[in-house]
């Protein structure tokens, strides 16, 4: 078998073809993952983290999962500031202290679903994502009579299954802009330098009923945040319902900003 010599015209001509051949198959293979990539992130769906408001509005958020013990303090805090927020309520913590629900509830702050079981929804069927919401539904409902619609996810971990199948139950699906980092038992100090320092409109704080320093925090940043002339309103109260979208690389909620409607204007004859 004779062997083609690279160094001449016969052998030249087919390291061009080679060389041809093999960046139009790189090509094409990066061509195809850049389409799946660009189509993974285009039905990529995310959760409210904050939301692009006018007004000088933002909410600060409670999980609710483990115990009370701070829990009559905090809420004697927010009276005294005539503040409104959302707890998000676990189930367990639903049906352990359901006396607390209700004094949530009477207060007049918003109660939003944070599952039965606080599990890693990202490793469940969308039909147990749906029953961990429906059962804690169900409870949350016959305490307060009221039908909850705001849901935060456990651990802040989500996929398109889980955000859909709370779409499909009518909640809301929120996360948070601002991390107080409570639940690592940080000082009250610690919490209020962070929270103040991120502060903005349509910001969502997440913190904790039972944060050791919460309490104290709490009692120590909602002066200053009213000083700097802002409103503490219920998540409820700060997201779109309808007409909106949420931008997938950070989680704004943005009202959709419609076109001027253009009027025909007719002469006269």
């Amino acid at each position: 078998m004779r062997l083609i010599d690279l160094r001449g015209p016969v052998g030249k001509l087919l390291l061009v073809i080679v060389a041809f051949v093999v960046f139009t198959v790189v090509h094409w293979l990066s061509e195809q993952a850049i389409t799946t990539v660009s189509r993974m992130i285009a039905s990529r769906l995310v959760p409210i983290y904050r939301v692009e408001i006018p007004k000088q509005q933002m909410s600060i958020s409670f999980d609710a999962m483990w115990g009370t013990d701070h829990t009559d303090e905090l809420l004697h805090i927010l009276e005294q500031n005539n503040v409104k927020t959302t707890f998000f309520l676990g189930g367990y913590w639903v049906e352990k202290y359901p006396d607390y629900v209700r004094k949530i509830a009477a207060a007049g702050h918003e109660i939003g679903n944070h599952t039965y079981s606080h599990p890693h929804l990202n490793n469940l069927s969308p039909a147990s994502i749906r029953q961990e919401l429906e059962r804690n539904h169900s409870n949350i409902k016959a305490i307060t009579g009221t039908d909850p619609f705001l849901f935060r996810p456990p651990f802040g971990e989500y996929s398109n299954k889980v955000i859909e199948v709370a779409k499909e139950l009518g909640y809301y699906t929120i996360q948070w802009s601002i991390d107080s980092l409570d639940w690592k038992d940080v000082s009250a100090g610690f919490i209020v330098d962070r929270i103040l320092s991120q502060a903005g409109p349509g910001e969502i704080v997440l913190m904790h009923n039972n944060g050791k320093h919460t309490a104290e925090a709490v009692a120590r940043f909602l002066p200053e945040l009213k000083q700097r002339g802002f409103e503490i309103v219920p998540i409820s109260e700060l997201i779109y319902r309808d007409n909106y979208y949420i931008e997938r690389h950070s989680g704004t909620q943005r009202p959709l900003k419609l076109p001027p409607i253009r009027t025909r204007t007719i002469s006269a004859h």
